[in-house]
């Protein structure tokens, strides 16, 4: 291949690197009006009286809205595709607020100062309701987080709102306990992960204006233009068909910006006072006020001969939504389908889950999406597994996980189109030293140590999103790709002009980029679950092909001849006889010369029944101190199986950055509140992120399958890479000191606590 395989840089990457990208605020203009929001102080409260005249007749204040002043049609803020299995439990501004920065009132005036200033002077009185915060106990506590009769759900998930249940599932193959009492050897954990923060470069952040036709535009840094199009449809009770969503450039989201978190509000000024306006989360909101990831509660149990085949898998997860149920039932349910289909030699598997509301910001949807809280569980299990049965981790692992070809329960026949993970876990034993290393090595006052994991995602949501591409011929010979796709700085764009190019058989250069503006763009379901490269890489792909068929097709009938007698190398048509030839650029101009002629576009729609799992094999080693409990990564190796590489230089930096976000969870990061529901990680001072010292060595390496249903044979890698650091380096922690870390992060307290208890 000319282009696809290749490490091109990004399309981007010098213009950002210096700068010069618009990015939402930056569009803005300079008399839209400024929103600030009223938020509540109280956990779980309602609004008894709120008196906002003192702040109306302050100068510069253009507009104050309350619970009074806003639609009563509730809906829900998740980016999926409709109809939506997360519940429609918000309304804009609610007299109900349910966790501490909860929306109470917003305020819009010409400057932040007058904003700030409106906001002191508005007087709420609240009725404080007892708050429900921890959500082992949210089912039995005796208040309601949604007592409301109009909450509801497109289809049937579970939701059991009088025992503050957003979502329940259960599923079962074979016979669970029959099975585990056929098993050598069974082994059980239960293990909590918390909640993490997405910590992107930009807040969130929108602009709002009409257009000269009375269209509502909204400009977003957001990973969904069309799913915030459809819920500004909802909320704000108007045609999606008078809203335009427009996504500039983006500085991160990592799953944050999948949840509409700020767009409703200048949305909804602009349509009450006909003015530009934009909202700009501080880093303080930012973390207090959007979402995070699901903390969660996962009880293992695993079973297996004596041989080490794993028989058995019982996983029972519990998980925090927060305050509203974006992404509850999807994100719970990943614990189980990404874990489970890797070990395929079972007779039995079972999984039960339930997402409960709490009184605490809610939580949506973060790399990883409920496989990296699934992941942590059951590799750590099987990690004790092998430790019962005196057997190398790496072993068990080569001897149960599935091979590309075979199936497994939870695929009910179907068989896995492609893994390299048996080829990983041997490239990585080799890149870390295992033999030599494994479990560790006493140097007096430290140990050194190794530990290891494997993960598997998905690509795309199979059977549900769709993805369209379009590739138009311009009268110049060149192209212009359009998307609606969002590029959140991982480099897609790039990845999608490259699968564009080879198609067409044209420089990356002669391939211009438009991406993700509802009124232009094809239908995108947007970045998230790892779709990209997979579905709206595919309806690259067949909107290139459409488009050579149709360059054949035009170019024979100027050459008086027929598309089966002529080629194309890219630049000329040819006869086949080679007598007769036009090159692309006047191709181009012909056909949008005179009558009967139209530009040459093609089109392309890809959804996919399957998504194809890529896999990683995680190593990781470290040094602890005897004394001090405290932990250092020294190397992590990360193998990765995501198909065909299609650009290895973007695909190592995305394994580079999901596993620094890895071990920050396995190591740094806690979202942590008070026995009143303050969150008290609401800044970088508080909420640790690693930094490069953090992080010791980093090796990314690919051992390439070849995916039938992907473009070129790609698969995804977005989500995947942050999965196996926190169970690698716990694993690689025990075997170090001893001590079995079973609730993340992994810190020095709790290292030394479990060495000298």
């Amino acid at each position: 291949m000319r282009v696809v395989g290749k490490g091109i840089a990004k399309i981007d990457g010098l213009s950002i690197a210096t700068g010069k990208p618009a990015y939402t605020e930056d569009l803005a203009a300079a008399n839209a009006l400024v929103i600030k929001i009223l938020r509540s102080p109280h956990a779980f409260a309602k609004i008894k009286t709120i008196d906002t005249a003192e702040a109306k007749k302050l100068a510069g204040v253009v507009c104050i809205l309350t619970h009074k002043d806003v639609p009563k049609v509730r809906f829900t803020l998740a980016g999926q595709s409709y109809p939506e299995p997360s519940p429609y439990d918000r309304l804009i501004l609610d007299e109900l607020v349910r966790y501490v920065g909860d929306e109470v009132a917003i305020i819009a005036a010409v400057n932040e100062k007058i904003a700030l200033q409106a906001r002191d002077l508005i007087k709420v009185e609240y009725e404080v309701l007892e708050p429900v915060l921890d959500f082992e106990t949210a089912t039995e506590h005796p208040s309601m987080v949604h007592p409301e009769d109009d909450l509801f759900c497109n289809f049937d998930t579970g939701l059991i709102k009088e025992k503050n249940i957003a979502s329940s599932q259960k599923v079962e193959y074979g016979n669970v306990e029959e099975a585990f009492e056929q098993c050598a050897v069974v082994v059980e954990e239960t293990y909590y992960t918390q909640a993490q923060a997405h910590a992107m470069m930009e807040t969130y952040r929108a602009y709002s204006y009409l257009d000269p036709a009375g269209r509502l535009v909204v400009v977003s840094s957001t990973q969904i233009p069309f799913h915030v199009r459809r819920q500004l449809a909802r909320a704000l009770q108007i045609p999606a068909s008078r809203i335009r969503v427009i996504k500039p450039r983006i500085g991160g989201g990592f799953g944050g910006k999948q949840t509409t978190v700020a767009e409703i509000f200048p949305a909804l000024v602009t349509l009450k006072t006909g003015k530009p306006a934009k909202i700009i989360y501080d880093r303080r909101e930012t973390f207090t006020c959007s979402s995070c990831r699901h903390a969660m509660r996962i009880k293992v149990r695993l079973g297996a001969d004596a041989d080490g085949t794993i028989r058995a898998i019982d996983i029972d997860a519990l998980s925090d939504t927060g305050a509203y149920g974006e992404h509850a039932s999807t994100v719970v349910s990943l614990v189980g389908e990404k874990t489970l289909p890797l070990y395929n030699k079972t007779k039995a598997l079972r999984f039960v889950a339930h997402a409960v509301y709490t009184n605490k910001m809610n939580a949506g949807a973060l790399r990883g999406f409920g496989a990296t809280q699934g992941t942590f569980a059951v590799e750590s299990t099987v990690n004790k597994l092998a430790e019962a049965l005196k057997m190398d981790p790496s072993e068990i692992r080569l001897q149960n996980l599935i091979k590309a070809g075979e199936t497994c329960l939870p695929y009910e026949g179907k068989l896995l189109g492609s893994s390299s993970l048996h080829r990983c876990i041997q490239r990585g034993k080799e890149l870390i030293g295992w033999q030599e290393k494994y479990p560790g090595k006493d140097l007096g006052n430290k140990v050194r140590a190794v530990g290891m994991a494997v993960t598997m995602q998905g690509s795309g949501i199979a059977g549900i999103d769709t993805a369209s591409a379009e590739i138009r011929l311009q009268d110049d010979g060149n192209y212009t790709l359009l998307i609606g796709s969002t590029d959140l700085g991982t480099g897609s764009d790039t990845i999608l002009a490259q699968m564009a190019a080879e198609v067409l058989e044209t420089p990356l250069e002669n391939i211009a980029v438009y991406a993700a503006d509802t009124d232009v763009s094809p239908y995108d379901p947007g970045s998230y679950a790892s779709s990209t490269t997979y579905v709206t890489g595919m309806a690259v792909v067949k909107a290139a092909e459409d488009l050579r068929q149709q360059i054949l097709q035009r170019g024979a009938k100027f050459l008086e001849s027929i598309p089966e007698e002529v080629e194309f190398d890219g630049k000329i048509i040819t006869t086949l006889d080679g007598t007769k030839n036009i090159g692309l650029e006047k191709l181009a101009y012909l056909s949008v010369l005179g009558a009967g002629k139209c530009q040459l576009v093609g089109h392309g729609t890809h959804g996919s029944n399957v998504s194809p799992p890529p896999f990683i094999a995680g190593f990781a080693e470290v040094e602890v101190d005897k004394e001090t409990g405290q932990v250092n990564l020294v190397d992590y190796v990360a193998m990765v199986d995501c198909g065909t590489v299609v650009n290895p230089n973007l695909a190592r930096i995305q394994v580079e950055g999901g596993v620094v976000q890895g071990i920050g969870l396995a190591l740094y990061e806690d979202v942590r509140y008070d026995q009143k529901g303050n969150l008290l990680t609401n800044s970088f001072m508080q909420y640790k992120i690693p930094c490069r010292k953090d992080i010791g060595n980093i090796t990314v390496g690919f051992e390439e399958s070849f995916e039938p249903t992907g473009p070129f044979g790609a698969k995804s890698i977005g989500e995947v890479v942050i999965n196996t650091p926190a169970p690698a380096i716990a694993h690689a922690v025990y075997n170090a000191v001893g001590v079995r870390i079973t609730k993340l992060p992994i810190t020095p307290e709790k290292v030394y606590m479990g060495m000298y208890k």
